[in-house]
């Protein structure tokens, strides 16, 4: 599992934007930035919905004035549900990362098989990264919702 002082791996993403489907790099997300970044299960589940991402909505100027250049959405998701989940809940200051295959969780070691729920997923979990190296991460422990949350990381910044 990826750890504080790690470096984020090179994987693409996929991103729907105006323009169609992007494939933004994590060296084009990361680089020489510093970023929120936070990892849901699944778009549109219960916990993800209802608390993990309304969190990072309601306390995103916050969060962007301790100096974050960006708040990162990711979930083993497509990017089609991605925007169609970022559209419901109104979270224009949040940056949607599709992983739908599941490289960049596989490759920092964080996804979890939810078996008939559905499959392999993300664990949940929030980071922060400068210029794509982690500088802390807030790994949950199954079934919790406690320490990957908006408040949490705006503390930690």
């Amino acid at each position: 599992m990826i750890k504080v002082g790690d470096k984020l791996p090179e994987v693409s993403f996929s991103q729907l934007t105006k323009e169609g489907v992007m494939n933004p790099t994590t060296s084009q997300v990361f680089a020489n930035k510093k970023v929120v970044l936070f990892a849901v299960p699944g778009a549109f589940t219960p916990t993800c919905s209802a608390a993990h991402l309304p969190g990072y909505i309601t306390l995103a100027d916050e969060i962007k004035a301790k100096g974050v250049d960006a708040i990162v959405c990711t979930a083993m998701n497509d990017a089609f549900v991605m925007s169609a989940w970022a559209k419901s809940q109104n979270a224009d200051e949040i940056t949607f990362l599709a992983d739908g295959g599941g490289a960049f969780h596989k490759a920092i070691g964080l996804t979890m098989d939810t078996e008939d729920f559905g499959g392999l997923r993300s664990q949940r979990y929030a980071m922060i990264v400068e210029n794509g190296v982690v500088t802390t991460l807030n790994v949950e422990a199954p079934k919790s919702f406690e320490v990957s949350n908006a408040e949490t990381l705006l503390a930690a910044l």
